[in-house]
């Protein structure tokens, strides 16, 4: 079997993980000051999105930054958060999570993320912040997305589980949004195992995020004190050795992954009825690869390459379809709906071999010249 997804595991991730475990220190790694994984983590975070002014906190997953995240934004029950319907579901439930309601928006028919247009006419008194969320290969236009903010007063939270490493118009992902969370769960290009972070404004902002995230106890080893609802959500110091390991082989990670998904555009683009990305993936660091496949026909590839051996994967059946969101308030969801049908994602892996591609490559080219004949 092809996985559709598979970490980059090596000797150095081993021997970070060992040390981690030998030191004794395993949970909350981060209150042990510059001594632990954790802390460690958060500085090389920050060097990697070069934005010394910002402030970084670790966390034990994408989603518990998600809801961090939104909870540091103010949002809370009776307010509504616009994002997505092609997204996530750790960003619908962290939404409900803080009390609040999901408003679902269409997506742009080129990137996959949040059509901003169609977002403004979603806006009312009780919109407190928005999601976006950089989809695969393709970045939000963050510049829109700045101006958008600043039109309705809203708080922005930058999901950028798919683009840790990333550049947008020569800034690193993560230096510039309002709050911007990242995963690094085993799928994602760089992998804690399981494990996330937000990128703050302020130092106040980063006392709330440690409050919070080890069940609202105030800083300090010996006495503390609890003053607001917390949560369990720490970063683990072995989950930050392996984090840090795999920051020092982040370059190498991403010219891989792009040279990969250039590939794929490369041996795929000329293949009728397929649609590629339109992009020729500068200065992103691809978590996944999709082609667009025409609907009668997506599932059906789907179960000829799982027979070759090949996964694939549907990244995602859209938010507005689930029972637990039919209440929710959406507008026109035209682009959604269609290219939501069509969707296929094929497997990426760092280190990925043309080999390995061209097993994915020729499956597919085998079932379109079956279909024809």
């Amino acid at each position: 079997m092809i996985p559709l997804f598979k970490p980059l595991i090596e000797e150095e991730e081993l021997n970070g993980t060992h040390e981690a475990l030998k030191s004794g220190w395993l949970g909350i790694g981060s209150y042990m000051g510059e001594g632990s994984y954790v802390y460690h983590f958060e500085k090389n975070i920050n060097n990697v999105i070069n934005a010394p002014e910002r402030h970084v906190g670790a966390v034990s997953t994408g989603y518990a930054a998600l809801h961090l995240g939104l909870l540091i934004a103010g949002v809370s029950g009776g307010d509504e958060v616009i994002t997505a319907s092609l997204n996530n579901i750790a960003d619908f439930q962290a939404i409900l999570a803080t009390g609040a309601m999901p408003v679902f928006c269409d997506i742009d028919e080129e990137t996959l993320c949040i059509d901003l247009d169609k977002a403004s006419g979603l806006v009312t008194q009780r919109t407190k912040a928005i999601i976006v969320m950089d989809y695969a290969c393709h970045l939000c236009d963050h510049e829109q997305v700045a101006d958008f903010s600043k039109q309705y007063n809203l708080r922005v939270i930058h999901d950028a589980a798919h683009s840790f490493g990333a550049r947008y118009q020569g800034q690193m992902v993560g230096s510039f949004s309002d709050i911007t969370m990242f995963s690094f769960d085993a799928a994602k290009a760089l992998t804690c195992i399981d494990g996330g972070a937000l990128v703050l404004n302020s130092q106040a902002e980063l006392d709330t995020l440690h409050e919070l995230r080890l069940m609202g106890k105030t800083s300090g080893r010996g006495s503390y004190d609890i003053q607001r609802l917390g949560y369990r959500y720490h970063l683990a110091n072995p989950h930050a050795a392996i984090g840090l390991a795999q920051l020092t082989k982040l370059p190498h990670i991403i010219e891989s992954r792009i040279a990969a998904c250039r590939y794929y555009n490369d041996q795929l683009s000329n293949l009728p009825p397929i649609i590629t990305p339109k992009t020729r993936f500068d200065d992103v660091n691809p978590f996944m690869y999709y082609i667009r496949v025409p609907t009668e026909q997506r599932d059906a590839l789907q179960v000829y390459l799982k027979q070759r051996g090949i996964e694939t994967g549907v990244h995602w059946k859209p938010g507005h379809h689930f029972t637990l969101f039919k209440t929710s308030r959406r507008d026109d969801m035209s682009v959604t709906e269609r290219l939501g049908k069509e969707i296929l994602s094929l497997p990426l892996h760092s280190l990925m071999s043309h080999r390995l591609q061209d097993e994915v490559i020729n499956g597919i080219i085998d079932f379109f010249q079956k279909e024809v004949c």
